[in-house]
């Protein structure tokens, strides 16, 4: 039979100038439980990973005689490969957070501003069950590049390009990364639009293909493809990152900065991945951001993320 205690707190706001007591009254209970454990050997001291601990926690358990490491290396490894119910959670949060997409595409007219757009996805996807938005990042026209600016006041023209990123906790506490971008009114695209998004549209398809079961973070960088010249963004660092309640392990760089800053692994049957592309050229007025979640399975990829992209670009 399990066993429930509530638990100690040493949040400031709770405890005021009495943290430092509440806190070690918590590592005084935690070095109880790991002195009684079954699992200690007889004469060694307490040891504990932990993979978030603000510094009181940690300073109280080294008082009370608990060695602690690292445990996100373990939490993390624990995470990337999916179980069947954690996929069929995923889907479902998809499904909310897409209908959410549609809203806002229908939405998406010359003169409404970049947050009244947004406010419908937000509208919508909590009216299904979604839980909240990690960031703000719908843009339009020359707000697009360069990329990662929250949404504002904007007023949305004819012609603009408006290009979003989800990033949200869904139903269930699983999160959608999804991104879109589309061409706003009736205005007919330019061939600077038409040809971003087409090289957008051509990175994301073509990395999709490689993520098979096996394959290693080294060899999926460094066949992945990039838009060629100024359409390949060096602020989109990442050929695909994991993906669950939030951002997670792996995240796989692209070649020019794999060898510095990336780290190898392989890709394993049960991975959800986001596939990302990002086409702002330097000084330009516009970018493309196009997202997809996909899982791997023990066949190759299966994309999971269903939104249409924009015909008016691609056509």
């Amino acid at each position: 039979m399990g066993e429930v205690r509530n638990a100690v707190s040493w949040y400031h706001f709770i405890t005021g100038p009495r943290t430092g007591e509440f806190a070690d009254r918590w590592a005084a209970e935690i070095a109880s439980l790991l002195g009684s454990s079954p699992f200690r050997r007889r004469g060694t001291q307490p040891r504990l990973a932990v993979d978030r601990l603000d510094p009181l926690g940690l300073w109280a358990l080294g008082r009370h005689g608990v060695t602690v490491t690292d445990g996100g290396d373990i939490v993390s490894g624990a995470r990337a490969v999916k179980c069947p119910g954690e996929i069929a959670a995923i889907r479902a949060a998809i499904q909310v957070c897409e209908r959410a997409i549609a809203a806002m595409e229908a939405s998406c007219r010359p003169g409404i501003t970049e947050q009244e757009l947004w406010s419908v996805m937000h509208q919508v996807a909590i009216a299904g069950g979604g839980e909240w938005f990690e960031t703000r990042l719908l843009t339009s026209g020359p707000r697009t590049n360069p990329w990662y600016q929250e949404c504002s006041d904007r007023v949305i023209r004819d012609g603009d390009l408006v290009a979003f990123d989800t990033d949200h906790v869904g139903l269930g506490g699983y999160t959608v990364d999804v991104s879109r971008t589309w061409l706003a009114g009736d205005a007919k695209r330019t061939p600077e639009q038409r040809t971003m998004y087409a090289a957008a549209c051509e990175q994301v398809q073509r990395n999709i293909e490689l993520l098979q079961p096996g394959v290693t973070f080294a060899e999926l960088s460094e066949r992945a493809y990039l838009p060629l010249g100024e359409l390949h963004s060096e602020a989109n660092a990442c050929v695909v990152h994991g993906m669950g309640l939030c951002n997670e392990f792996p995240l796989v760089l692209n070649r020019e900065l794999f060898g510095k800053d990336g780290y190898d692994g392989v890709l394993e049957a049960g991975m959800v991945l986001c596939v990302e592309s990002l086409v702002a050229p330097v000084g330009r007025p516009e970018a493309v951001k196009l997202e997809e979640q996909v899982v791997v399975t023990p066949t190759g990829p299966e994309l999971l993320s269903k939104s249409p992209f924009c015909e008016a670009l691609l056509s």
